[in-house]
Order: structure tokens, then C-alpha cells, then sequence
């Protein structure tokens, strides 16, 4: 599934108790201007905390990669990873080099962070790293909760399952000063960049409509959710760790024809034509195009568990949120 997404700004909630003055290193490819890190880091502002971004340029509160290799992480409560090339480029060739772009970028990342809180002498309290539901084996029946097994079915499951391995620390199955949080992940749905904004000019022009069958699971998450979840595992100070699926309560059910109705409703434009699954495969090729023309059934199981409750939990909610 993707992992982009889009900035929705305004987000300053108070739905958790907000720890004063915490500081929190949060990552994003390219120096944090991705729309989630943009997000995520207008979001721990507005709730008090300081924010650091590791960036490939020195600037004012950010470090460099250089830095974090060399003199390990500064003094931080939380450390945050957001890394990852847009794996549904359509301007990017499935090449080898590509694949290995697609990979270095999360993998590799996210090793330098774990070896710099691994040497830390003082190590932040929490870890998380934002992966994906594409964990999970495609399938238009089966279930899938945190506890679910995964990994292994295809290139972007065992991407997942390497990325998630690189995070890991030495003692993190038992005792360890920083916990580690593995957030997954569906379609992230934002109004200013990543997926939504794209699949948009189709419905405004009368050609909007399904994707192959339109029946393949839709996971989803809206972008306040997101920042407000990752947010979340910050305030509670080490208390959540383990495994966190990013996607709203109604997932389960979603698939590309409900989601492709409910934004055809949102937006006032009929969504009378598809794209046959073909036209999918020639574009994106045989790794990338299961990532649009399959999907899978997630339930957010510990998420909700953990105390966290979703502004937007169904896609009217936060498709009519979004195209307001």
C-alpha cells in the first residue's frame, strides 16, 4: 500500500495530557519536509514539545546525518523515523537501482538511527518507526490484527519485515531503556500532496472510478489521526511499545469501489468509469501494481487498546473533512 501522504494543518488537539517541554528528534527524508513530517512537527509545537529534524543540510534545528554518524543523537525524550522513497512513483522506473533506492532509504536510515540510540549514554524513552500494512499477506478475506504473522509474501512485505528489523535494539524483547514502536500503516489521506490530491483530478473531470476489480481492501488512515497517534506513542513516555496498526476502525470493511463511492459523494462527481487492472500492471509493474490492485483487512486491535480514539473513523468523516 503507500506510505505518502499529505500535510493537513490545524492540528492542535487536546486529547492526551501533554508532557511540558519534552524534546523530540523527529526524521523525515529530506530534511523533514515530507507532508507527514511537516505535520507531525506543526502538531509536537503546538503541544509544547521541541522538535529536531535530521536532515541531508545543516539548518536551524536540524542536524545532519553526518552529525548523527559521527557524534550520535543529542539529549532527546523520543526519536521518530519517517524515511522512505515513494515506492508508487509513477515517474520512477521499477529498476534494480530504484528497488535499491526504495530500500536504502528505509533500511538503511533507520539502522543509523538504531546504532546512534544503541551508543547513546543517554537514550530517549521511545523509538518509533513508521512502516506499513504491506506487512501483511494480500487477501480480499483474511484479518489482520498486530498479532497477525506477515513478512514474507512479497517484495513489499519482507522490505517491511527488513525495515522493522533494523529498528530493533539489543534487549528489546525484554528490558530496555527505549521502547521500541512500530507503527504500520495504510493510505495516509491529506489534502496537500501524497495520494489524495492525485486521485482527485479524475472526479473532477467526470473519470474518476475503480481500480481493477474494486473490491481489494482499502486501509486507511487520515493524516490528524496519524500525527495525533504517533503523538500519542510519544506523551505516553515509554508506556506504549510493540506493534501499532495506523488505520482507521472502518478499514476492515473499506475497499477501493466504497472508498472510490464515498469520494465520488464527497466531491459531487459521478465515478462511472475504472481503470481494468491491466492498465495497472503496465504501469507499475509486476512488484508495485498488487500494491493498488490488492490490499489488506487491518484492525487498528492495539492502537484502539491503547487508549487512542480517532477523530475520523469512517472515510465520510474524512473525506468530507478533507474536500470541505
Amino acid at each position: 500500500m503507500y506510505w505518502e501522504a499529505t500535510v493537513s494543518c490545524g492540528l492542535g488537539f487536546n486529547i492526551f495530557h501533554c508532557a511540558p517541554q519534552m524534546t523530540c528528534l523527529l526524521h523525515s527524508l529530506g530534511g523533514g519536509s515530507g507532508f507527514i513530517g511537516q505535520s507531525l512537527s506543526q502538531l509536537l509545537k503546538n503541544r509544547g514539545h521541541q522538535v529536531t529534524i535530521i536532515s541531508r543540510q545543516p539548518g536551524q534545528q536540524k542536524i545532519t546525518w553526518a552529525d548523527v554518524s559521527k557524534n550520535g543523537l543529542p539529549i532527546c525524550d523520543a526519536v521518530v523515523n519517517l524515511a522512505g522513497e515513494n515506492v508508487l512513483n509513477p515517474l520512477k522506473r521499477w529498476t534494480e537501482q530504484f528497488k535499491q533506492e526504495v530500500t536504502a532509504s528505509r533500511i538503511e536510515t533507520t539502522r543509523t538511527i538504531t546504532q546512534a540510540i544503541r551508543h547513546s549514554s543517554s537514550p530517549p524513552h521511545t523509538w518509533v518507526v513508521v512502516t506499513g500494512v504491506g506487512y501483511y499477506p494480500p487477501s480480499q478475506t483474511q484479518q489482520y490484527t498486530e498479532d497477525s504473522l506477515g513478512g514474507n509474501s512479497d517484495f513489499l512485505s519482507r522490505l517491511v519485515r527488513d525495515w522493522e528489523s533494523a529498528a530493533e535494539l539489543p534487549g528489546t524483547k525484554g528490558k530496555t531503556a527505549t521502547r521500541l514502536v512500530k507503527v504500520r500503516t495504510g493510505v495516509v489521506l491529506g489534502r496537500n500532496g501524497g495520494a489524495l490530491p492525485t486521485m482527485l483530478w479524475p472526479f473532477w473531470f467526470c473519470l474518476g472510478g475503480v481500480l481493477g476489480s474494486g473490491k481489494q481492501p482499502f486501509p486507511w488512515i487520515h493524516i490528524e489521526d496519524l500525527c495525533r497517534l504517533l503523538c500519542h506513542t510519544i506523551e505516553q513516555e515509554g508506556k506504549v511499545s510493540g506493534i501499532l496498526n495506523a488505520v482507521s476502525p472502518s478499514a476492515v470493511t473499506d475497499t477501493n469501489a466504497s472508498f472510490t463511492g464515498a469520494l465520488s459523494k464527497a466531491m459531487g462527481r459521478p465515478a462511472l468509469l475504472f481503470t481494468p487492472a491491466f492498465a495497472v500492471q503496465m504501469l507499475f509493474g509486476s512488484d508495485r501494481a498488487p500494491m493498488l490492485l490488492e490490499g489488506q483487512r487491518v484492525i487498528p486491535q492495539r492502537t484502539l487498546q491503547s487508549g487512542f480514539s480517532f477523530l475520523y473513523p469512517n472515510l465520510d468523516s474524512a473525506l468530507n473533512q478533507l474536500l470541505r
